[in-house]
This record gives structure tokens, C-alpha cells and sequence, in this order.
């Protein structure tokens, strides 16, 4: 049984919290099945640092993008395509669009979105796409810039029924996080049964949204089994099945092979 945490943030974990060092997430993950991780850029700052511990793991990627919520250096098609160049990077992102934590003209946060989906078709590299609370403008944003001929996932999906609907209508992927298990998270079980599971991906968001049992605890790609195992129940299927799927359709999207 093999497992993959197809978004974390191994650069922000508390690791004196978790009670090791990263050498010891890593080895912990992989004592709990998750055998390969996607360490995910949100901003240029700290993007060498993301770049930096995926060349230290043989069973970690990483990717390049600035969140849409980041106020940090701003991204250029030119200055993402050149960071991307490297083999350890999958994926251009996390891009897209939030609007629960931004107000006001985001006329910005709309143009950064489009910056990284020219970046994903000049690189050929497939998106990890953030939306919150910005259903219409991400799809119509979508649509435009044609990111159906690029694809990729919509990370840490919270969306209602039509808008995976329409995510899975133009190719994406869709990955659930530690909310699934959620008490209140009654819609995005139903979310969870109607993916296809040749379309499903898992992730932690490490370190943030640790799903239960271990609500309160600090999140790391370990958990990513209790996601994996609670799908597999509201799915009525074995967890072999749920892991076997989500870990064939990582290597399928991102262009990846299984680890050794």
C-alpha cells in the first residue's frame, strides 16, 4: 500500500510541535505508507527554501507559484517559466483566486491567476489551482485562458457539487483535504462520493486543516492516511482502493514515478 500527500507545506511546519525534525517527518510519513510528497510554493520569498528540500528528499517534488493571497514579489510568465526549470518542479502553483480573506478591487489577484495558467502553457506543466469563495471568476478565468489544455487540480476542494462538476468538465483533478472529514462538512462528502476515482487526489495542506482523529494536533503528511481512510468509508470501498487510485492518478497528472 502506497499513499502520496499531494499538497503540503513542508517549509511552514511548527516541526518542535510535531517533536522532530524533518528528517523525521519524512521517515514518519513513510513508516505510515505516504512515500512521496508535493512541498507547494506559495510565494518567490521563500520559494529557494521549497526548491531547497525537495532536492534534499528523493520522494519529494515541489512547484513554483505565489499564492493568491500572498503580498509578497509579484510573478511574471518569464520569471515563473525560468524558475520552473528544474526537475524536481511539477507544477506551476498554488494559484487562483480567494476572495474570503481579499476585498475590494482584485483586479491584481485576477491577473496573477492568469500570469501562472501562460506560465503552466509555456512550461508544460500542470496547475495546482486554490479557489475560495470565487467560484464563477475562477472557472470564467479558466475558460479563457484555456487552462483545460494544460490541466491540473483543484487543491483543497470546498466547492459545491456543480462547481467540481464543471472543474472535472475541463480536466482537472480534484483533491480533498482534512475538511472532508469535517463534522460540518456534510456537502463536501457528497463532493467526495460523485469524483471519479480515476480523477481523485489526496493532501494534508500540512501543516494546516489536520483532519480527525487528530483535530488539534499539529498536520503532517503522515494524517494524509486519515483522509485517504475516511473517503474510503463514505465511498463504501476498501482503503487500498482509495490509496491505489489517488497515488496512480498523482503519477498520471503530474508526469511523476512511483518511488523505489
Amino acid at each position: 500500500m502506497s499513499l502520496i500527500d499531494s499538497h503540503c507545506h513542508l517549509d511552514r511546519l511548527a516541526l518542535e510541535k510535531i517533536g522532530t525534525d524533518l528528517d523525521g517527518v519524512i521517515a514518519l510519513a513513510q513508516e505510515n505508507g505516504v512515500n512521496q510528497l508535493l512541498c507547494v510554493s506559495i510565494n518567490l520569498e521563500n520559494f529557494p527554501e521549497v526548491l531547497r528540500i525537495s532536492h534534499c528528499y528523493d520522494n519529494v517534488f515541489s512547484s513554483v507559484g505565489v499564492h493568491p493571497s500572498d503580498d509578497g514579489k509579484e510573478p511574471s510568465v518569464a520569471l515563473l517559466v525560468r524558475l520552473a526549470n528544474d526537475p524536481k518542479i511539477i507544477a506551476i502553483g498554488e494559484t487562483g483566486l480567494d476572495y474570503c480573506y481579499n476585498k475590494g478591487d482584485l483586479e491584481w489577484q485576477r491577473e496573477r491567476f492568469r500570469v501562472h495558467i501562460r506560465a503552466a502553457h509555456e512550461t508544460g506543466k500542470p496547475l495546482i489551482i486554490h479557489t475560495r469563495d470565487a467560484e464563477a471568476d475562477t472557472l470564467a478565468i479558466m475558460r479563457e485562458e484555456g487552462a483545460d489544455k494544460i490541466g491540473g487540480v483543484m487543491h483543497c476542494f470546498t466547492g459545491s457539487l456543480a462547481m467540481a462538476q464543471q472543474c472535472l468538465d475541463l480536466g482537472f483533478y480534484i483533491s480533498l483535504s482534512g475538511i472532508v472529514t469535517f463534522k460540518n462538512a456534510d456537502e463536501l462528502r457528497q463532493v467526495a462520493k460523485m469524483i471519479p476515482e480515476n480523477r481523485m487526489l489526496i493532501e494534508t495542506d500540512a501543516p494546516y486543516l489536520t483532519p480527525v482523529p487528530k483535530r488539534g494536533k499539529p498536520n503532517h503528511p503522515a494524517l494524509v492516511k486519515h483522509i485517504a481512510e475516511h473517503i474510503a468509508e463514505q465511498r463504501k470501498v476498501p482503503f487500498e482502493q482509495i490509496a491505489t487510485a489517488t497515488t496512480a492518478n498523482f503519477h498520471r497528472l503530474f508526469g511523476t514515478m512511483p518511488a523505489p
